[in-house]
């Protein structure tokens, strides 16, 4: 039991990586903060689950490719028991003849790419990473209101204007160009070979309801190439999942006198007139703050806990239209020992591997989805964390992990009925490219959008809360009058991956929500 005696100056909805960080930054500040999280364990997506008898897996997140720097600093995580078991991890983009290309860093291998390739590969490395970090120098602070006479909102205005002036004219004309088209346009502009073209439109597809014809991937994709500013070469694995991340940042959090309850599910918000006044448990349990911090998405948010009939319908409109449709399952495999895949060794085999041939085959695939059904040859994002993590498998076993992509949370057949044959497809596609791959399966688990839904309570199972699209950023985010982390209920905040700057395993949603409130009460 919660002991309500106890007075909270923050409740914080959800023990996600945004939540926690939230959590530490306030209590580091002076508050006393209670987190409260549905399941049994922190994490959300962020988190590490047995799937089978001493097998574990990354269950939603599977690569650490954007935490902050500054955030893993603040909060001491290396000192509370974050370890790395890999870091800048290859990209290999396989072929089924065998000869795969390898993406490591600016450099490329295999595949017969031309010497033509790969020197613009590094030119369009160099511009897009310049991108990235004008990107990325707006996502440690609240988005700018530019309509409203706020001197910190028109400073922060004022940097992103100087940060583009300062790239230059050239790169300048052409990020206000490249990020209005689509990144299969890009990749036809810049290169030759299929299968680079291809890596590269998944990196800005994956976990969106896009494909690589559509508007805002070329956003989508520098988002992700954030990453190298914050220090990614290449993806990473934290050692024990990604789940050990988050019970780092808890650990910090409890050591500055957060309070964290697991398997208490928050009912609603509890409001006077326009005011918080705390929350209800499901268990019927009232706690009371004057404050209250969501990191739920923006439609569970004012849908579920605040409550329509709270909100007026001007709110329930925009909350509406925040697309926010997932569309990637994630494929579970417990391994009786290393498949043979064909032209990779053992060392190949733990970096990340991209079953994706060509453009089409990945638009062919979204084209499935959009009518509601799943593709019956997905693109893949294939993961064998335990060649580098043994604590993930019994000796000599092995976990494999599949970010699948594309597959609707809302499929017209029914997930019931087809989720089995969804699975064998998957599987059926790994096997042509590492045939003895049956042989090796001990178990596998199929995690749809709706099975993600369910299991970490974010709405269509959107890993991002929300897409991240360029109607759907900064003062935008997650929509027009809920944009600084702040709901048109007062004393109620957002601190999630729907809110700016948006998803990935970053922690500066939580870190700027806690910035915002710390500077409201003031």
């Amino acid at each position: 039991m919660i002991d309500t005696t106890k007075q909270y100056d923050t409740i914080i909805i959800g023990g996600g990586h945004n939540g926690l960080t939230c959590a530490f930054y306030l209590a580091k500040a002076g508050k006393k903060v209670l987190v409260l999280e549905a399941s049994e364990q922190v994490g959300g997506g962020c988190s590490t689950n047995v799937f089978h008898d001493q097998f574990s897996v990354s269950s939603c997140a599977q690569w650490l490719y954007q935490l902050n720097p500054k955030v893993a600093s603040d909060l001491k995580l290396n000192s509370h028991g974050l370890e790395i078991a890999a870091k800048d991890l290859a990209t290999i983009a396989l072929s089924e003849d065998g000869d795969h290309l390898t993406i490591n860093g600016d450099v490329l291998s295999g595949a017969g790419v031309s010497d033509e390739d790969c020197a613009a590969y590094k030119k369009f490395n160099t511009q897009f990473k310049k991108f990235a970090k004008f990107l990325s120098s707006a996502f440690d602070r609240r988005p700018p209101k530019l309509v409203e006479n706020n001197w910190r909102d028109r400073i922060t205005a004022l940097k992103l204007g100087l940060g583009m002036k300062l790239m230059g004219k050239a790169d300048m004309q052409d990020l206000m160009r490249l990020a209005l088209i689509n990144i299969y346009d890009v990749m036809e502009e810049n290169f030759d070979n299929t299968l680079l073209k291809a890596a590269i439109s998944l990196d800005a597809v994956l976990g969106t309801h896009m494909g690589p014809r559509s508007p805002n991937t070329v956003y989508s994709y520098l988002y992700k190439k954030t990453g190298e500013i914050f220090g990614y070469n290449g993806p990473s694995l934290p050692k024990g999942g990604m789940g050990s991340i988050t019970k780092a940042i808890a650990k910090s959090a409890q050591s500055v006198g957060v309070e964290i309850m697991t398997g208490k599910r928050v009912q609603n918000i509890n409001l006077d007139l326009d005011k918080v006044t705390g929350i209800t448990l499901e268990d019927g349990e009232i706690i009371s703050s004057e404050i209250v911090v969501s990191n739920a998405d923006p439609r569970t948010t004012h849908y579920d806990l605040i409550g329509k009939k709270n909100l007026e319908t001007g709110t329930v409109r925009r909350v509406r239209g925040v697309r926010m449709q997932g569309n990637a399952a994630k494929l579970h495999l417990a391994l009786d020992s290393l498949p043979s895949f064909k032209g990779l060794t053992n060392e190949e085999m733990g970096q990340r591997l991209v079953i994706a041939p060509t453009m089409k085959y990945i638009e062919d695939a979204f084209n499935a989805c959009k009518y509601g059904d799943f593709s019956e040859k997905p693109a893949l994002d294939i993961s064998i964390p335990s060649i580098h993590d043994s604590s993930l498998a019994p000796d000599g076993k092995h976990v494999m992990s599949v970010i699948v992509q594309y597959a609707p949370c809302k499929l017209n057949s029914g997930w019931d009925i087809a989720k089995n044959d969804f699975k064998e497809i998957i599987i059926d596609r790994i096997r042509d490219f590492a045939p003895d791959i049956r042989d090796k399966i001990l178990h596998s688990e199929l995690l749809t959008p709706a099975d993600l839904e369910n299991r970490h309570l974010n709405y269509g199972g959107h890993w991002h809360h929300g897409e991240i699209s360029l109607d759907q950023i900064l003062m935008m985010r997650p929509f027009p009058g809920s944009s600084q982390y702040k709901t048109v209920i007062d004393g109620v905040f957002l601190c999630g991956a729907g809110s700016h700057p948006g998803g990935g395993v970053m922690g500066l949603a939580g870190h700027n929500a806690a910035k915002e409130i710390i500077r409201s009460s003031k």
